[in-house]
């Protein structure tokens, strides 16, 4: 049977819909980032994570992509996530509560990629990031991240591949976007989004942000809202 057009005052409903949706969105947003966010705990193997009880939204990315910077700037908070210039630190999975009583929880995974991190603990990281990733049934979204300068490399698009096949659904998000011209900015997310629409689980939208200037920091909270709705 054929699809009767919608009549204007459907569409206008539909439009009257969309904006309400988004302002509950900015309000939501608004809320949970201004309101407590504490740190959970630190798990150095899956024995350790919390019950699946809260929706989740995981941060992964290269070792020094600003992961722990990022997340600073997503709760306002300076030394939340702790951030280091030192490759690699960040070797467990730390979970932070959002909300009281909490409502959701974010997770700042451990960098991937370092080559200068001893084989043995190089290879403990990466089995500690697939398992949590493939069997963790309350995770709403990983939210990946890669350097604006440096684009997709091999080990973000391996990563990527693992999330397609374990039908984890992700976002590719941009860290230092500052960096770069905006005119360079604006081919790089073009460029990338093309690359991200040949994987299945990819969100279609890439989203450029920067924890110096808060470049798209905004639309992150909404992003991460958006995921655990």
């Amino acid at each position: 049977m054929a699809l009767q057009p919608r009549s204007a005052p459907e569409r206008a409903s539909q439009g009257d819909r969309r904006v309400t949706d988004q302002a509950a969105v900015e309000e939501a947003a608004r809320k949970y980032f201004s309101g407590p966010i504490d740190f959970l705990k630190s798990a150095p193997t899956l024995e350790h994570i919390p019950e699946a009880d809260l929706p989740e939204v995981a941060f992964a990315g290269r070792s020094n992509v600003g992961k722990s910077t990022l997340i600073n700037a997503l709760t306002n908070r300076k030394g939340l996530a702790r951030a280091s210039n030192t490759p690699g630190r960040t070797q467990e999975l730390n979970f932070f509560t959002v909300g009281d009583p909490p409502e959701f929880r974010i997770v700042d995974m451990p960098g991937y990629g370092f080559a200068k991190a001893p084989p043995e603990v190089a290879k403990r990281w990466r089995h500690l990031i697939n398992d949590f990733l493939r069997g963790r049934p309350n995770l709403k979204r990983v939210l990946l991240l890669v350097d604006a300068r440096r684009g997709f490399r091999d080990i973000d698009i391996e990563l990527m591949k693992m999330l397609d096949e374990a039908a984890v659904s992700y976002e590719v998000v941009l860290t230092k976007s500052d960096k770069l011209k905006e005119t360079q900015l604006a081919a790089t997310t073009e460029a990338m989004a093309l690359q991200a629409k040949g994987h299945a689980a990819a969100h279609p939208e890439i989203l450029a942000t920067s924890s110096q200037t808060g470049l798209g920091v905004d639309e992150l909270r909404k992003a991460v809202i958006q995921a655990i709705g």
